[in-house]
């Protein structure tokens, strides 16, 4: 599946609230945010009008790492 082009941080964030993960600090234009699901997992997201591909590529591996499943179904389930 392709990356989506238009997505921002502030989206993103909102869209992986599916997985547990909420805003737990925001530092100038980065947000972090955490989930307990499946033990405790902190990601770094920009908080910028569109995140660069690799940078939303690296966010969803990790995501996807996280939760034991496949980065493409992640992608899926959340596009």
């Amino acid at each position: 599946m392709k990356l989506p082009r238009e997505i921002g941080g502030e989206y993103l964030a909102k869209l992986l609230k599916k997985y547990g993960y909420e805003i737990t600090r925001q530092s100038g234009s980065h947000m972090r945010l955490t989930t307990s699901l499946q033990g405790e997992h902190h990601i770094t997201i920009p908080a910028h009008k569109y995140l660069k591909i690799g940078t939303l590529s690296g966010i969803l591996a990790d995501i996807a790492g996280h939760l034991r499943m496949d980065k493409n179904d992640l992608m899926k389930e959340l596009f």
